[in-house]
């Protein structure tokens, strides 16, 4: 069931810097820890990228250089703001394990790491209003995920933000404490972030999969903000 409906808007200029997403709504899921059911799927999935994956090719992907050559177009440093599927790759080819979080995170995480796109999910019980992306001006409220205390919001680049004025994630790297997944979480925006060397067909494939493993373990109704439904 929908508890509300919000609307999502992307800012005209950003669209030239080759930035591109799909942007969805799943409400009524069922998150919890974990699901046994998941856990063999993953470590299946895990193998066999395990078996594949090396770090020049995490290097050399056409996906994850478009993303640095997007944060560089804006002035941020990739090696402080590395695109959340490189860190998900050079993390595996590190520990050899994904990080459990709870099943939603590990689901959109466990597909950003097979796929290279940038995902993130957002509870909307905390986001206040709707949802804009934008160029920051540097005044709004910024709280990283796991962080101790709030940072200083810096102009430039570009972030997600509700009506409060608050962060929700910013460029494709750093989520945060406000609007984070939990095993309460019942509705969660989702966000597919691609980049001028990402094609629309890599991004549909890759809603069309997160979709469809959410639902199977997680139930759930989608619906989508961007692009809309003709």
């Amino acid at each position: 069931m929908i508890s509300r409906k919000i609307e999502f808007d992307l800012a005209p200029e950003l669209l030239s810097s080759g930035l591109c997403g799909i942007y969805f709504v799943i409400s009524g899921l069922s998150n919890r820890d974990s699901d046994n059911g998941f856990e063999v799927y993953k470590d299946q999935q895990l193998q066999h990228l395990l078996e594949t994956l090396t770090p020049e090719q995490v290097q050399q992907d056409v996906i994850l250089k478009g993303y640095r050559e997007l944060h560089t177009h804006f002035g941020f440093s990739n090696r402080n703001f590395p695109a959340a599927p490189e860190t998900l790759a050079e993390n595996l080819l590190k520990y050899h394990r994904l990080v459990q979080v709870n099943l939603l995170v590990d689901i959109y995480n466990l597909v950003s790491l097979e796929t290279h796109v940038a995902l993130g999910a957002h509870d909307l019980t905390n986001v206040v209003g709707n949802i804009h992306l934008r160029p920051m001006t540097g005044d709004e409220a910024f709280w990283p995920l796991g962080s101790l205390e709030p940072k200083k919001a810096r102009p430039g680049g570009y972030s997600y933000i509700d009506d409060a004025n608050d962060i929700l994630c910013m460029l494709d790297s750093r989520q945060v404490e406000k609007s984070k997944v939990t095993s309460a979480t019942t509705e969660s925006f989702y966000i597919l972030q691609g980049n001028a060397l990402t094609s629309p067909e890599k991004l549909h494939q890759c809603a069309e999969y997160l979709i469809e493993l959410t639902k199977r373990y997680c139930g759930g109704e989608e619906y989508y903000l961007y692009p809309k439904a003709e």
